[in-house]
């Protein structure tokens, strides 16, 4: 007897796995139910880096084909804010707008013999009790996984941010964000062209700002459809310099708070998870669009793989998928850390600055420095112009009374002690005991008046960046970084972008 699979949810990584499903095993009755109509598309546009593309290509070609046809490529990242703009190459991209998407991978579905099931809801799973398989691909709300979320682990974490999603008739060149300084507070955009002649707009801001601006009226809790038209006016004018004139397009568009979801398992029983229904990764460092199709292509594969059981085939894909979510989500950590506190960090830096602390975030500069080795060479060139002829890791750093040689410190080992410090080569480092204070994250960070320099130690890394960074930033204490024993620190890159003073790791650790 033929395995029957029930998919709920129409979008692009459910009707993408259906397609998959019944290519790969003719023989299987798959059916999408979705409760929209084939014609509603909720959105803007979706993108996927050069890498994505290669691998989803090689599973079906309706994307690929689709991008070529209707969607914009482009290499080039831009950051403008304060008048300038800071550009990073080295980062191929595309993107396609949703509306277009959508009816391929209905197609796509419908040509290879899938059940497309339009404007039904599923309020039930016992309403599926006939099917072997049920696939939750009902995105972030997902009716699927409440349905068993006790047996998932699942957990949501709630960001501060408030974002906002729009289009706009302004066509930009590719991925570029948009930094604003209003009468309320700190305004950016994440700006990308979808087609040939529209953009996505998404726009990012504090909660007190947001409050400020009054963009906080809307009634969040009308049907989706209705968009914030408040907030469109109010954004149209306030990046009007930037979209030269152009209109901010709404389409369902309101304000939320990113929640990112994570799921220890993916599946229960005879049901199983895909892209937002279980994992939800911030829009900065990935699309969702994009997870839910590579995780559609290995459920695909294990379920129509011969394994003797549900079990087996679901455990598989968990255990490819898995880790490649959980290292997205690790980056997509440091970025929503980012996003919640760039204004602090519009204020505290140039532009040339500011763009390398933004790059910067999730990789280090040598992965910088392999996509553009010369966005790296100015950033250098700006700090020697600032801090003298010297190499980063080499320039001295120096308070009224306390004196290091370099910028790249060693100590003994743990637990962290100021007297074992030791700069590179040996030097001497003269840094009086009253004139340094040891920061531990989390403990109080109240600083003795004789403090000249302040040394943030304890908590991860993440932690430690926010401490270091606040005290340099907001309280004008240079800091020196502690690294811990097995951690990943790339000196140049913390001090370079202004998270740190100075960098000390174990002896032998770098």
């Amino acid at each position: 007897m033929s395995r029957r699979i029930a998919c709920v949810g129409g979008g692009p990584g459910g009707l993408f796995l259906a397609t998959l499903l019944k290519r790969q095993d003719p023989s299987a009755e798959v059916a999408v139910f979705e409760r929209n109509q084939p014609e509603d598309a909720f959105g803007f546009g979706v993108v996927f880096s050069d890498a994505t593309l290669k691998a989803i290509h090689e599973a079906d070609s309706v994307l690929l084909d689709g991008l070529n046809d209707h969607g914009r490529h482009w290499d080039r990242i831009e950051v403008w804010l304060k008048g300038e703009c800071h550009a990073f190459q080295g980062n191929g991209m595309a993107a396609i707008h949703r509306r277009v998407l959508l009816p391929l991978l209905q197609k796509s579905a419908d040509d290879v013999g899938v059940q497309l099931n339009f404007g039904t809801n599923i309020s039930d799973l016992s309403e599926l009790q006939d099917y072997d398989v049920i696939v939750g691909a009902d995105g972030a709300n997902s009716f699927v996984r409440s349905s068993v979320i006790q047996d998932l682990g699942h957990s949501v974490e709630t960001a501060e941010a408030k974002f906002i999603w729009f289009g706009t008739d302004y066509m930009f060149d590719g991925l570029t964000f948009v930094h604003r300084k209003s009468e309320y507070g700190h305004f950016a955009a994440h700006a990308y062209p979808i087609s040939d002649s529209v953009s996505t707009f998404i726009v990012e801001t504090d909660p007190d700002t947001w409050r400020k601006a009054g963009l906080d009226e809307f009634d969040v809790t009308q049907p989706p459809g209705v968009s914030d038209e408040k907030t469109r006016a109010f954004i149209e004018e306030l990046f009007r310099e930037d979209l030269d004139g152009g209109r901010i397009i709404a389409n369902n568009s309101r304000w939320g708070s990113f929640r990112t979801r994570r799921s220890q398992r993916w599946h229960s029983g005879n049901v199983v998870l895909l892209g937002d229904a279980v994992h939800t990764a911030h829009f900065s460092v990935g699309s969702g669009t994009k997870m839910a199709m590579e995780d559609a292509i290995v459920l695909a594969r294990e379920l129509t793989a011969g394994h003797s059981t549900l079990e087996q085939a679901f455990s598989a894909y968990e255990a490819q998928r898995q880790p490649s979510v959980d290292r997205i989500q690790g980056s997509a950590r440091g970025g929503l850390s980012w996003w919640e506190r760039f204004g602090r960090y519009y204020d505290a830096f140039e532009p040339w600055q500011f763009t390398f602390h933004f790059f910067s975030r999730s990789i280090n500069i040598d992965r910088i420095e392999r996509r553009d080795p010369e966005f790296v060479a100015r950033a250098r060139r700006e700090w020697q112009l600032r801090h003298g002829s010297a190499a980063v890791l080499d320039t001295p750093l120096r308070t009224a009374s306390a004196q290091l040689p370099s910028r790249f410190l060693h100590y003994g080992g743990a637990p962290f002690n100021v007297e074992d410090l030791s700069a590179k080569g040996g030097l001497p480092v003269q840094l009086p005991a009253a004139a340094v204070a040891s920061v531990a994250v989390g403990a109080d960070s109240t600083l003795p008046e004789s403090a000249e320099i302040a040394a943030v130690t304890g908590g991860d890394l993440l932690d430690r960046i926010r401490l270091s960074e606040e005290l340099r930033l907001e309280r004008g204490i240079p800091t020196i970084l502690v690294g811990g024993d097995g951690e990943n620190i790339d000196p140049e890159t913390l001090v370079l972008s202004g998270r740190a003073d100075a960098v000390a790791l174990i002896e032998g650790a770098h």
